[in-house]
């Protein structure tokens, strides 16, 4: 599921339209976005908490070339799912 195809179930589900539920969404991402900055957690009940994680810096190669490389390190956000979203998968 895409950005649009989500966008498209909220506005199915609350019956309105697509710019209205893409408004009604965009908040509760920028939130989440924000406090990842910030170098908090964020909890989405039902679903999950998403923290950053940190990769280090490490030596690495380009598959197609073998060419070795340095690759820095990065702060990525990761996603801990929550109880809910674990049972209903299973």
């Amino acid at each position: 599921m895409d950005w649009a195809e989500l966008v498209e179930h909220f506005a199915l589900q609350f019956n309105t339209a697509k710019a209205s539920a893409c408004q009604a969404t965009e908040p509760t991402w920028d939130a989440v976005r924000n406090t990842l900055k910030g170098g908090s957690s964020a909890s989405l009940p039902g679903s999950g908490n998403f923290y950053v994680h940190e990769r280090f810096a490490r030596a690495g190669r380009n598959p197609s070339t073998c060419v070795a490389r340095k690759i820095r390190k990065a702060k990525v956000p990761k996603l801990r799912p929550g109880k809910a979203l674990k049972d209903a998968l299973n």
